[in-house]
C-alpha cells in the first residue's frame, strides 16, 4: 500500500493492561478504511504484538474516537478507480493479511462498537476475538458490499458464517441490510450489548474479563436443526441451493455479486480460513472491474451527492420542521403522516369529513403495526410515534405547523381553493408544499399571497417504501423553501431531486412515453406476457402494462391526459390505452386490468383485456421480436429525457438517473437511463431513433439534444455535468 501517513489509528496502553486501538481520523467526520489508515492499523498492530510480547498488555480493544460511528467502511472512491483485476487482488490480499494479523495477536482482541459500522469495519470487527456493542439508536451493523457489485473481501465472507451461522450470515451478505444492536446480539454476534451511556466503562469490564471467555462465546446456543444447516455439507448444500433459486428469481441474473458470494460459500465454507480467503480475494477482484460494480457505485455516488446537499446554489439555511401540517387525510396523507411521525415530527392532519381523518389515522397505525410486526419497531416505540399524530376537520393546530403538505384531490380548482384557504391559517414562516404528481405548481402558485414560500414535494406510493421525493421548483419558490423542503425530505430518509415545474415533472414525463408505448406496442400485435417480459429481462421490476396496473389505470389515464394536453402529439395516447381507460378496469386496487388480482395479488393475465382495448389476443408468442420491444420502449426513455435537460427541468444527467432509479426502479446495475445510453454511444441512440421515427412517426423523432450531442462527440455526462 501506498499514500500519505495517517494520524488514525493510535496504539496506547492504560494502567490496566489494555492496550487501545483507537480509530479517530481527524480529516473525517466517519472513519474511513483508506491506504493511509490500513498502513497505519498495521503498525498499531506490531505495536501491540510487542506489547504483548513484553506483558505490557493483557487484551486488545478496537474503538472509534467519533461519537456516532465505529467504522463506515473502505475507500469507495479508491474502489471506483480499479480498473485491473490484478491490482485489485493484490490490495485485497494486502488487507487480509492486516485483519490476520488482528486475528492472530496472543492475546483476546475486542471490538467496541457505538454507532454505523459497515463494511470494513465489520469485517475487523469479525477479526476480533470478541464484539461488544452500544444498544444506540445509531448502531448499525452491516456488510453493505453486494449493493456495490462485489463481496466482502476482507475476510467478511469467510468468518461471518463461521461466527454466527450460514443462514443469519446469507441474510446479512446477499442484501447488504444492517442489523441492529437487538440482532447482533440475538444472532451470535455480539457477544455483549451494553448501554450507550455506560458503554466506555462496559467495554473496559468486558476487555478486563476477556481472557477468562472462550473465543466464539457470543455464538448462541443452536438448536438440532441449525446444527444440521451448520455443520454438515448436505445442510448446507440445501440452504445454498434455496438461497440460489431466490437470487436468480428477484435479481433476474443481472448481479453477479450475490450468486458469487453463494458459490465461494458452497465450494469454501468446509474448508481452511485461508483457502476461504484466497477464493475471496481472487473473486472480489473479479467484480470490483466489472461494469456492474462501477455502475453501482456511481449509483452510490449519486445518492450520497444529493444527501450532502440542500438542493440550491446559494450559501441558505433550511428552517427547522417541528409539526408538519397534512391536508387531505386519504392514503396518501395518511402515509405522509406516518413517515414524518416515525422520524420524529409532530403531525396535524385536516381533512372535511370525520370519517376520512380516523381513515388516515387508521392508515398510519396500520404502517406502524406492520413495522412491529417486522420487527423494525417495538410496540413501545410504536405507539410512541403514533401519538405524535393528531387531526381534525378544521384548522387546529395549524398556525403552529412549520411546514404543511397539502394532499387533496389531484384537481387544479380543489388545491387553488385548498391552498388559498390555508395560507390564511399558517404563520408567515410556514412552507406551502403540494403532493401533486401532474398538475401545475405554478398555476397553484397564483393562488397564493406569497408564492416564494411555495413548492412542490412530490411523493410517490407507497410513501413508506418509495425512496425518491421530487422536490418542485416553481417560478417563484425562493432558494430559503427549496432548502427546507429539501432537508426535509432528507430527514424522512428519502432521496430528493430538485426539478423545475413542467407537466409530469421528470419521472412521470419519462413514464409517460414509456407506458404509451407499451400500449402501441399491444397495438401492432404484441402480447401483454411479451411486452412485459421484454422489460423485465432489460431489468425493470415490472414491466409497463403491469405497472399501469400498479399506478391505477384511471390514475394513469389522467396523468396521460395531462402529458398531452401539456406536450402536444408526441404524447397521443395509443388506441389500447385509451380504449383501456374507457372501461370500468382499475387495475390492482379493483382486481381487474391487464391483470387479474386476488387480495391485491397478481394471478394472471386477463385475456379478456383484449376485446376491451378493441383487438384480438396475439395467435403466437413472440410476434413482435423482444428486442424490438425492448428498444422502443427504451429509447422512448432516452429521447424524452434528453428532452428534459434542454427544457431545464433537471440540470444535470445524474439528476435524471438518480430519479428514474429511486422513482422507477430503472436498473441499478446499468448505473441509470443516461448512463446506458452514454454506454451505448449517442450515435447508435440517435439511429436507432432515426428509423423507429421512419417506421412509426413523430413519438420517435430524435430530440435536438441528442442530434447536437452526436454532432459533437459529446455524451450526456459530458454535456449536463452540471
Amino acid at each position: 500500500m501506498d499514500g500519505s501517513p495517517s494520524a488514525s489509528p493510535t496504539f496506547e496502553v492504560d494502567p490496566r493492561g489494555i492496550g487501545w486501538i483507537t480509530f479517530d481520523d481527524p480529516d473525517r467526520r466517519a472513519n474511513v478504511l483508506t491506504e493511509p489508515v490500513m498502513e497505519r492499523l498495521a503498525l498499531a498492530l506490531t505495536e501491540a504484538r510487542s506489547a504483548a510480547a513484553d506483558d505490557r498488555i493483557e487484551v486488545v480493544v478496537v474503538r472509534s474516537g467519533k461519537s456516532g460511528s465505529f467504522i463506515v467502511g473502505a475507500d469507495v472512491d479508491a474502489i471506483a478507480e480499479i480498473t485491473d483485476a490484478q491490482v485489485a487482488e493484490a490490495r485485497i490480499r494486502e488487507g487480509q493479511a492486516i485483519y490476520m494479523e488482528l486475528e492472530t495477536l496472543p492475546v483476546p482482541t475486542v471490538a467496541a462498537i457505538h454507532g454505523t459500522c459497515m463494511g470494513g469495519g465489520t469485517e475487523l470487527s469479525l477479526a476480533c476475538t470478541h464484539r461488544v456493542v452500544s444498544d444506540d439508536d445509531r448502531t448499525k451493523i452491516g456488510l453493505p458490499e453486494v449493493q456495490l457489485g462485489i463481496l466482502p473481501a476482507w475476510g467478511g465472507t469467510t468468518r461471518l458464517p463461521r461466527l454466527i451461522g450460514l443462514r443469519p450470515a446469507l441474510d446479512l451478505l446477499l442484501t447488504g441490510k444492517p442489523m441492529n444492536a437487538r440482532k447482533a446480539e440475538r444472532v451470535g454476534f455480539a457477544g455483549q450489548v451494553v448501554p450507550a451511556d455506560l458503554f466506555e466503562e462496559a467495554v473496559a469490564d468486558f476487555a478486563l474479563g476477556a481472557k477468562d471467555l472462550p473465543a466464539g462465546s457470543s455464538l448462541k446456543k443452536r438448536g438440532f436443526l441449525a446444527r444440521m444447516v451448520d455443520d454438515t455439507s448436505l445442510g448446507r448444500r440445501v440452504v445454498l441451493a434455496t438461497a440460489r433459486k431466490k437470487v436468480k428469481a428477484t435479481t433476474g441474473g443481472h448481479y453477479p455479486a450475490p450468486m458469487t458470494i453463494l458459490d465461494l460459500l458452497s465450494d469454501h465454507l468446509g474448508s481452511s480460513v485461508q483457502r476461504s480467503l484466497d477464493a475471496e480475494a481472487r473473486l472480489a477482484a473479479e467484480l470490483v472491474t466489472s461494469d456492474v460494480s462501477k455502475n453501482l457505485i456511481h449509483v452510490f455516488h449519486m445518492r450520497e451527492a444529493a444527501r450532502k446537499g440542500l438542493g440550491v446554489a446559494t450559501d441558505v439555511r433550511e428552517r427547522d420542521i417541528d409539526t408538519l401540517g397534512v391536508v387531505g387525510a386519504g392514503v396518501m396523507g395518511g402515509g405522509i403522516a406516518q413517515l414524518a411521525a416515525f422520524n420524529g415530527i409532530r403531525v396535524r392532519i385536516k381533512d372535511i369529513r370525520h370519517e376520512a381523518v380516523a381513515s388516515g389515522l387508521q392508515h398510519a397505525r396500520q404502517l406502524f403495526d406492520k413495522a412491529v410486526e417486522r420487527h423494525k419497531l417495538r410496540h413501545r416505540d410504536a405507539a410512541q410515534m403514533m401519538e405524535r399524530i393528531s387531526g381534525g376537520v378544521d384548522y387546529s393546530g395549524f398556525s403552529a405547523c412549520d411546514l404543511v403538505v397539502e394532499a387533496v384531490v389531484e384537481r387544479m380548482d380543489v388545491k387553488r381553493a385548498v391552498l388559498a384557504e390555508l395560507e390564511e391559517q399558517v404563520a408567515e414562516t410556514c412552507v406551502l408544499a403540494t403532493n401533486t404528481s401532474s398538475l401545475s405548481v405554478d398555476l397553484m402558485a397564483g393562488a397564493l399571497g406569497d408564492p416564494t414560500r411555495f413548492c412542490g414535494m412530490h411523493f410517490f406510493n407507497p410513501v413508506h417504501k418509495m425512496p425518491l421525493i421530487e422536490v418542485v421548483r416553481g417560478a417563484a419558490t425562493d432558494d430559503t423553501t427549496i432548502a427546507t423542503t429539501y432537508a426535509l425530505a432528507l430527514r424522512f430518509g428519502k432521496v430528493p431531486v430538485v426539478v423545475k415545474d413542467g407537466p409530469g415533472f421528470l419521472v412521470n414525463r419519462i413514464l409517460g412515453p414509456y407506458l404509451n408505448e407499451a400500449g402501441f406496442l399491444l397495438d401492432g400485435g404484441a402480447s401483454i406476457e411479451d411486452v412485459d417480459r421484454a422489460a423485465k429481462r432489460f431489468g425493470m421490476p415490472m414491466g409497463p402494462l403491469r405497472l399501469v396496473d400498479e399506478v391505477g389505470i384511471d390514475v394513469s389515464r389522467h396523468a396521460g391526459t395531462a402529458l398531452h394536453d401539456g406536450l402536444g402529439d408526441r404524447f397521443e395516447p395509443s388506441r389500447a390505452l385509451s380504449a383501456l381507460g374507457e372501461t370500468d378496469r382499475l387495475g390492482r386496487k379493483g382486481g381487474r386490468g391487464f391483470y387479474v388480482y386476488e387480495n391485491g395479488k397478481e394471478q394472471r393475465v386477463d385475456d379478456s383485456v383484449y376485446s376491451d382495448i378493441g383487438g384480438e389476443k396475439p395467435d403466437r408468442a413472440g410476434a413482435v421480436s423482444n428486442d424490438e420491444i425492448e428498444r422502443r420502449l427504451v429509447y422512448q426513455m432516452i429521447n424524452e429525457a434528453a428532452r428534459i435537460l434542454d427544457d431545464g427541468i433537471v440540470r444535470t444527467a445524474a439528476d435524471v438517473d438518480l430519479g428514474m432509479i429511486m422513482g422507477t426502479g430503472f436498473p441499478p446495475f446499468l448505473g441509470g437511463l443516461l448512463r446506458y445510453a452514454d454506454a451505448l454511444g449517442v450515435e447508435v441512440v440517435l439511429g436507432g431513433l432515426r428509423d423507429l421515427a421512419e417506421a412509426h412517426g413523430l413519438r420517435f423523432q430524435p430530440a435536438p439534444a441528442l442530434e447536437r450531442l452526436a454532432k459533437r462527440g459529446e455524451t450526456f455526462y459530458e454535456a449536463f455535468a452540471g
